[in-house]
Formats: structure tokens, sequence, C-alpha cells
């Protein structure tokens, strides 16, 4: 019976790395080609090396998956007629899992991990979550940042909003823009710790626009960060 348990469990947990992956990639990546700009505002945390900050106990996520209708015959009918809803229709018809719901919380666990690799300066786990183009920018302000001798300190509080706000087809090129608005605590230190940029004690409210893509044909599920923007 001991042998048979730990065969169910080793099924369980393959099972659920295999969900994982179907969402949005995951810590495994997200693979894909694209066009990205600079992670200036780029900002997040989450736990994992000694080196990493730990999120707080207290952290909120009120954001639902996504606000779509359960009760549509499909997730697009959900969105008013445009441009939105015509690119939905246009990814789920070349890549037909494609849903909503798991794009979106896939995109949320994505938000939170870049943010906290770029932090932390952890270009190896970043590289194959973004494109090529994007990842240059990263590391280039990441060895800026090492050379300076400066730290960046990064606490994620929340994500308060996650909603898709653009969607394309462009070949066989999936493109998605999700508007992400979160609370963050950033701080920039020197290298004798002196805080010069942002507040370690105040909370920030944050708007930021993530696009990703990926290859409807390939086999890989994953997508790739290809450019970041902000409000500010």
């Amino acid at each position: 019976m001991q042998y048979f348990d730990i065969i169910l469990f080793a099924l369980i947990a393959v099972f659920l790395v295999l969900r994982l992956r179907s969402m949005l990639g995951g810590r495994d990546g997200f693979d894909g080609n694209g066009e990205g700009s600079s992670p200036d505002n780029t900002r997040g945390d989450v736990g994992g090396d000694d080196n990493v900050i730990r999120l707080p106990e207290n952290r909120v996520d009120e954001t639902p998956a996504v606000d779509v209708d359960v009760n549509a015959p499909a997730e697009e009918d959900a969105f008013e007629d445009g441009p939105l809803k015509d690119g939905i229709r246009a990814i789920v018809a070349a890549d037909p899992p494609f849903r909503v719901r798991d794009f979106v919380d896939g995109s949320k666990m994505a938000f939170e991990m870049i943010l906290s690799y770029y932090s932390e300066g952890n270009e190896k786990a970043l590289k194959p979550l973004l494109s090529p183009e994007v990842f240059a920018n990263f590391s280039h302000a990441i060895r800026e940042r090492e050379e300076k001798g400066q730290t960046l300190e990064e606490i994620l509080v929340g994500i308060s909003g996650a909603q898709l706000v653009e969607a394309s087809m462009e070949d066989a090129n999936a493109t998605v823009t999700v508007k992400f608005e979160s609370e963050q605590i950033s701080s920039l230190r020197d290298e004798d710790g002196t805080v010069i940029e942002g507040d370690d004690s105040r909370v920030d409210k944050v708007v930021d626009f993530w696009t990703f893509s990926r290859n409807a044909r390939s086999r890989d599920p994953n997508w790739a960060l290809v450019a970041t923007g902000s409000l500010d």
C-alpha cells in the first residue's frame, strides 16, 4: 500500500504541473517572440530564495478570474461587440483550448513572478518568461543597477484588478494585453543603504499594461511577455 500511495501522489503532482502550464505558462516560462519595451516602473515580489522579499501574510487579492458571464454560450460572447471581442474570437478559432478565465489567472501568476525576478535581479529565471527584446531591456536595467551598487526592494501587496483590454491574431501569433491594477511598496537603495527612490513605508497604487504573445500553432502552451507599459 505504501508503494501505491507514492505512485498516486506522483501522478497527482504531474497533473498539477501540467495544469499550471496550461493556464499561461508558469515557472517553466512563456517561450515566444515579440517586441518589448523598457522595464520602467516594473515592480514586484514573490517568495523563493533567501534574498527574495516575502509577501506579507495579510496580502489581499480580490480580483475575480475575469468578469465573464459564465452562462454565456462562449466566453467571448460576454464581451461587447468591438475589436476586443473580435480578437478573442480570432484567438479561439486559431487555438480552441484558449480560455479567457485561465489566461487571466495565468497572467496574474506571471505578473507576480516576473516582477519578483526583476526586483531580485534573477536573469536566469526571467529569460524563459520574456521575449528576447524584453529580456534584453530587463537585463540591461538589472546590470546597470548592480554596477551602481543599488538594491531594489519590493513588496507586491496585492492585485486589485486584471482585465483584458486588447486581443488580436496576426498570422499564427496570438497577442493579448492585460491591464493590471496593483498595490505595491517599492524602494531603491544606494550602496550605503540609503533610499534614493520610492518609499518603503508607503503603498502605491500602480497601473501596468502587459502584452503577452504565443504562436497558436506551437505545441508549447506558454506565452511570452513581449511588451510592458504604464500610465506614468
